[in-house]
């Protein structure tokens, strides 16, 4: 028997059908290879995916969901709030000036600083 000059010359060829059978299937199905250093990478891509995730995720729970249930709960605290105040004591109020209003807020708002 000849050896061939690959580097698969250590693999016996199989003689029997029984053999055959008994050979490992590969899941991978296909013919090109993968050098060592094109899988290290992917490695390296897949870890820093990975860690992108998990910042984003961080963000999300650390920052983004407080500040959106404190923006959300004052909104539903001020509308359930007002919902039971016009229920416990109904009262209309009519704003003639609103020019005046809104004068009086920015004057009160600039006197609270």
């Amino acid at each position: 028997m000849t050896t061939p000059s690959s580097s698969y010359a250590d693999i016996p060829s199989p003689s029997l059908p029984e053999e055959v059978d008994s050979l490992p299937s590969s899941s991978a199905g296909s013919t090109t290879s993968v050098s060592p250093s094109e899988d290290y990478e992917d490695s390296d891509a897949e870890r820093e995916w990975r860690e992108s995730l998990q910042q984003l995720e961080l963000l999300l729970t650390m920052v983004l969901v407080p500040y959106l249930g404190k923006y959300f709960g004052r909104k539903c605290a001020y509308w359930g709030w007002g919902k039971f105040m016009m229920w416990k004591y109904p009262v209309t109020i009519e704003i003639t000036s609103p020019g005046a209003f809104k004068g009086a807020g920015a004057i009160e708002a600039a006197a609270s600083l």
